[in-house]
């Protein structure tokens, strides 16, 4: 499969899908709260996207069977939504992709519930840091590579492990497309970044080993080996003649040349 540059109608189409993609976390965000179950959010999920005139990428992707991903804790990716219930403490990754007009927009981001401990708190905050790093790698020229470097020497300066076996994805016309982004590789590797590319970024960053385990029964919920704190993040992106669009960013966290110019994620910490 080769690397799919978008032409200037599929990027319309797919900036629309990426909107409502994290519309959607937003919209989500009063419902995860302590009490409620993944599967109630998942449910929320549902009708939003339904009322907006999309629908969810994952159901029944390869088996899977709900709308979203919901994963709690040491939950590092593909929690299925079911009947287990928030408590106060815990921090929840929900990760959707929309369908919208046949195109796709794919976006993940942590929650809160109640109070969190420091430690959760510093990790969640970390992991938004590895994203923002990877998204100032995104500009044409630049190695694939250089992204998932950047994501791993601040990582592991600051104690943490990156997954590596799960990575981001080209993503726009299909659900994953060429290429493949790893959030841990080898300066100046890779394919060089040209205008264009659509891809996600979203480093999974664990408190303690890089390794997860896959349950034995539902196939698909990954986490960590040790039982310890998982956090991700999660934007799509579009290469740019000068630089990068994030397009699942719809508050203007990031400028064109992919910096930050104000982080959401105190809302998640305090």
């Amino acid at each position: 499969m080769a690397v799919i540059l978008k032409t200037a109608a599929q990027i319309d189409g797919i900036r629309k899908s990426c909107h409502l993609a994290r519309q959607t976390l937003k919209h989500i965000e009063p419902f995860i709260i302590e009490g409620v179950t993944t599967r109630f959010i998942d449910q929320k999920i549902v009708e939003y996207m339904k009322q907006n005139g999309a629908k969810a990428a994952t159901l029944n992707y390869k088996g899977y069977p709900a709308s979203s991903c919901i994963s709690v804790n040491d939950v590092v990716c593909h929690g299925i939504p079911n009947d287990t219930i928030l408590k106060n403490g815990d921090i929840v990754n929900v990760d959707v992709t929309t369908i919208l007009d046949g195109y796709f927009g794919d976006t993940c981001m942590m929650y809160k519930v109640g109070e969190i401990s420091t430690e959760a708190s510093q990790l969640v905050a970390d992991t938004k840091k590895c994203l923002d790093i990877g998204i100032a790698q995104c500009y044409p020229g630049n190695y694939l590579g250089n992204i998932g470097y950047e994501i791993a020497k601040y990582a592991h300066r600051h104690g943490y492990s990156v997954v590596y076996e799960f990575c981001g994805h080209g993503v726009g016309v299909k659900f994953h497309e060429d290429p493949e982004v790893n959030h841990e590789a080898d300066r100046n590797s890779g394919p060089k970044l040209k205008p264009g590319m659509t891809f996600t970024i979203e480093p999974m960053i664990n408190r303690g080993k890089a390794r997860v385990k896959v349950d034995k029964k539902d196939k698909w919920t990954a986490r960590t080996i040790d039982g310890k704190l998982s956090a991700q993040f999660e934007h799509t992106v579009l290469i740019t003649e000068t630089g990068v669009d994030v397009l699942t960013d719809i508050d203007g966290e990031y400028d064109s040349k992919g910096q930050l110019t104000h982080s959401l994620v105190e809302t998640i910490q305090n």
